[in-house]
């Protein structure tokens, strides 16, 4: 039996319908089958490239992508991923659009959206805004499909809002899966999900916040360490403690990067604004108070420097299970004595696992395309199935 059939099999077990035609806000509105059944088909999507297979499902079709914020790696994930399922990616530029004029959220969804499968955006910046926004987009998509103005609805793909980074936690978890032989290993293990110095300020929560409200999900023991004043959304904290009940596993918040490193199993030593601050920068913002801003700016990078101690260090790595816990970081990191005189993890850590890092990153594409491919394949056995049994090389020679 072939990888990939054991795969299949493994998906017809899931009960994964509800996948079909629906929209990926954040994992923690997905059922354990569900997200299973997205691993399981970037498994097999992956599966089926490293053995130069074409996985296209799409004849013709766009892949919008909105990024309201910087992106390497989403940006190109997303990329990758509508290209592997044979879709054109079109980039929507804000500052170059009517959008500069003055063209509405509403209007801008349908015009954009006449030959397009899949809408890919990221809004991570203001609290309270980045959910908003996808939402408004979509409901906009609704109302243009059921008046027949579009021909498809398309899908929604969250590449990062101000609540959760799924694409990323999920991929974060797949390599963790690998990791530790599969996802019936992970019941127990220890996540040390921590609060990181950084010479920069403002952001976003996603990161952290997708980690513990997926982590907790899998029995695994989640631990999230910040300094006081460091909160994240406790809407969040509350939903991780849930599920860690549901699960057999564990939650709990530490104020000490020592305690929540000492035996853990993985670490994910990062860097992001405190909760109420993010909640004034945006009323700031609302208000085109560039002074207000500046002065937060200048009183959170204060805030920052006096917990400078707070960073993966040689020293901190060892204080983990046997010294050779997993690192994780969603890139960039900021590197001392590298990118940074001083920031969230020494250089010499950041070298030792560069490797597993970028095959960290690697999961994304794939997860974005199971998303994708999970959402507009009606029969996703039957055509991964397909796929292997045409053996369409991806290149001839």
């Amino acid at each position: 039996m072939s990888k990939l059939e054991r795969l299949v099999q493994r998906l017809e077990r899931l009960k994964s319908n509800n996948l079909y035609q629906s929209d990926f806000y954040w994992t923690w509105d997905k059922t354990g089958d569900e997200l299973d059944a997205i691993f399981t088909v970037a498994d097999a999507l992956r599966d089926l490239r490293e053995r130069n297979l074409s996985t296209r499902v799409f004849d013709s079709g766009l892949g919008i992508s909105i990024f309201r914020d910087n992106s390497t790696r989403t940006r190109f994930s997303f990329a990758s991923a509508c290209n592997l399922l044979g879709l054109e990616v079109s980039d929507l530029d804000e500052k170059t659009s009517q959008i500069a004029h003055g063209e509405t959220v509403r209007e801008t969804a349908n015009m954009v959206s006449f030959m397009a499968d899949v809408i890919g955006i990221r809004d991570d910046m203001f609290i309270e805004e980045g959910h908003k926004y996808q939402k408004t987009f979509m409901d906009a998509l609704d109302e243009g499909y059921e008046r027949g103005i579009l021909e498809q609805r398309p899908t929604l793909v969250n590449l990062q809002c101000d609540v959760d980074h799924p694409t990323q936690a999920m991929a974060d978890l797949l390599h963790v899966i690998h990791t530790f032989g599969g996802v019936e290993n992970l019941r127990g293990k220890k996540v040390a999900m921590t609060w990181a110095y950084s010479p920069s300020y403002g952001k976003p929560l996603s990161v952290p916040q997708g980690v513990i409200g997926l982590f907790t999900r899998f029995g695994m023991d989640v631990t999230l360490a910040h300094p006081e004043g460091y909160e994240v959304m406790g809407d969040i904290e509350d939903l991780a403690r849930k599920n860690a009940q549901a699960s057999g596993g564990s939650y709990r918040k530490v104020h000490s990067m020592a305690e929540a490193f000492q035996d853990a199993d993985i670490v994910y030593p990062k860097s992001w604004a405190p909760f109420k601050a993010m909640e004034r920068r945006t009323q700031l913002y609302r208000a085109g108070d560039k002074a207000g801003i500046d002065a937060l700016e200048q009183e959170l990078l204060a805030q920052n420097a006096q917990h400078k101690d707070w960073t993966c260090s040689e020293e901190m790595m060892k204080r983990t299970r046997d010294g050779k816990a997993l690192y994780l970081h969603c890139l960039p990191a900021d590197i001392t004595g590298v990118s940074c005189e001083a920031g969230e993890v020494d250089g010499s850590v950041f070298d030792r696992y560069m490797e597993p890092l970028y095959k960290q990153a690697s999961f994304k594409p794939y997860i974005i395309a199971a998303m994708i491919f999970m959402s507009k394949v009606r029969d996703p056995a039957a055509a991964l199935r397909a796929l292997e049994r045409r053996g369409a090389p991806r290149k001839a020679f």
